[in-house]
């Protein structure tokens, strides 16, 4: 082969092309987005989005430098918004569209890109998840059996017709607002279907506002319409809707749709919050305290130093926060977890523990019993003169901790040096809708996890409701509650957040039993509180 020298000439590349890309945002859960809709999202420098219906998913996956343009502001029909896209689109920028559900079933998405693909530009079409079959996984609902082998969408409204004796054994979907439902139900029945036809009526489809109802076509219009106006709603008609029961999973989860205040830093609270949404709740994380450096730091640079030089035996985490504060000590200093090889570790609790783990360390003492200060000292060794090389521990904590670790350990024989290792302020006042949420008996629980919680959460946000479930991780948190005039309704069995929420959640389901009994329909806290001021 004869291979020609000389200047090599560069490649001419194309240019780029306009393009935009229409993505099924699902029906309604940020979760249920499709990886590929969540990586164009994260990409994305222009993003048209429906307010109403989008905005969740705006917020998880589109970035603060993308430019955000709501759907109604390109045009009432689906040509001028075709053709407002077209304008938006340049060869250096990628238009996402979103569209809800499916991206195509009832939608203007195939209008829309037509008019796109017409003008040149680029199209893509990502489908999401769609709403009927969303419906059927988050209701339990079998859309088809080894018995019913034709499924059939249908868009309400005034129009709906389903002829009943070509279409009895056939699972039927309809998708609309509530007046289109209402509008459809009077068409069918028009047509001849009984009023006694089973149906399952539901709206904010999985997520945690999802609302379902087992009636029959003749009650439907009574039974939904007051509460469900201004939804998008979609009602099931076939032989899965009697049988779905078996398969209810989400709304049967403990705590489905239950608003949950969690005092805590929003590093602390996000775990929290992550293990209530396995339990069907929302948890809202409000900051209390606020963490700063020591006013003098001059006693923890000495501690660091002994530390370093081996002059503890012993180093005793009392929160995270301790955690924290120690290693940015540390890396400040240029050092790492290694400096602490040969001094033994302690922590008070589970989240401490894993703290130190993230960090590199092994705790060598977590109390099995209760997880706090005074469960540290019962069960922290005595000091042996004959066994331990030296008697000093080394307390970092916060400004405002308490005495009761440092008393243990003096009558265990240990010479104590507590040092400040960070400060505790008062946060700042949540945004005013959180308050009046608060006051207001909108979140069905709280979650106190120290008597500062309560103090500082009562301080800058105010009271929570009467209504609202106080729930209090021991008996001082509970004696602070009790001190600002809050009736305690759970006391964990053990000082730690998973014995809180298991009491939330028992809590929960014997208030929901009561209600059976009671012949009533359950509700939360929040419901309850609605309904009687109604």
């Amino acid at each position: 082969m004869t291979v020609a020298t000389g200047q090599v000439q560069p490649r001419r590349l194309l240019p780029a092309s306009p393009r935009v890309v229409f993505i099924g945002s699902g029906p309604g859960e940020a979760g249920l987005m499709t990886m590929r809709g969540a990586d164009l999202l994260a990409s994305a420098e222009l993003v048209v989005y429906d307010a109403d219906v989008h905005s969740e998913i705006v917020t998880a996956y589109v970035t603060q430098a993308a430019e955000v343009v709501e759907a109604t502001s390109l045009g009432a029909s689906a040509s001028t918004r075709g053709r407002r896209l077209v304008e938006l689109a340049r060869p250096d920028r990628t238009v996402v569209r979103l569209s809800s559900d499916d991206g195509l079933l009832f939608t203007t998405t195939t209008a829309e890109a037509a008019v796109c693909r017409k003008a040149g530009v680029e199209v893509e079409i990502v489908p999401g998840v769609g709403l009927s079959a969303a419906t059927a996984a988050y209701t339990g609902t079998a859309l088809t059996t080894n018995r019913v082998r034709s499924l059939r969408f249908v868009e309400a409204g005034p129009q709906t017709h389903v002829d009943v004796s070509k279409h009895r054994n056939t699972t039927h979907v309809l998708t609309g607002t509530a007046d289109e439902i209402g509008q459809a139900i009077a068409a069918l029945l028009a047509d001849g279907w009984k009023e006694e036809t089973k149906v399952l009526l539901g709206w904010g489809i999985s997520t945690t506002e999802q609302t379902t109802i087992d009636t029959n076509l003749g009650q439907a219009m009574s039974s939904a319409f007051a509460e469900a106006t201004g939804n998008r709603m979609v009602m099931i008609m076939g032989q899965g809707v009697e049988s779905r029961g078996d398969l209810s999973w989400f709304e049967t989860k403990p705590l489905f749709g239950w608003q949950v205040l969690i005092p805590r830093t929003k590093e602390q609270g996000t775990s929290t919050a992550e293990a209530l949404a396995e339990l069907g709740a929302v948890g809202t994380v409000v900051p209390t305290i606020a963490v700063q450096p020591p006013r003098t730091p001059t006693q923890m640079e000495k501690a660091i130093r002994g530390l370093v030089d081996g002059d503890y035996e012993w180093v005793g985490f009392t929160s995270v926060n301790a955690v924290r504060a120690v290693r940015m000590w540390f890396e400040d200093f240029g050092l790492d977890s290694r400096s602490l090889s040969g001094v033994k570790i302690a922590a008070v609790g589970g989240a401490t523990a894993a703290s130190l783990s993230d960090w590199g360390i092994t705790p060598d003492l977590v109390p099995a019993g209760e997880h706090s200060a005074r469960g540290l000292a019962a069960e922290w060794p005595d000091y042996v003169p004959d066994i331990d090389p030296m008697n000093r521990v080394l307390l970092p904590r916060a400004d405002i901790a308490t005495e009761v670790l440092v008393a243990g350990l003096l009558e265990r024989g240990w010479d104590v040096e507590d040092v400040t290792a960070y400060r505790t302020v008062r946060a700042s006042p949540p945004p005013a809708p959180i308050r009046e949420a608060i006051k207001a008996g909108d979140f069905d629980a709280f979650l106190f996890t120290s008597s500062s919680t309560v103090r500082n959460l009562v301080g800058i946000a105010g009271k929570p409701a009467p209504t609202s479930v106080i729930c209090c991780i021991g008996p001082a948190t509970a004696n602070t509650a009790a001190e600002h005039g809050l009736r305690v309704d759970v006391l964990a069995k053990e000082a730690n957040l998973t014995s809180l929420i298991d009491g939330l959640v028992e809590f929960a389901q014997l208030s929901r039993a009561d209600d059976l009994a009671a012949g009533a329909t359950p509700m939360r806290p929040s419901q309850k509180r609605r309904r009687k001021k109604a």
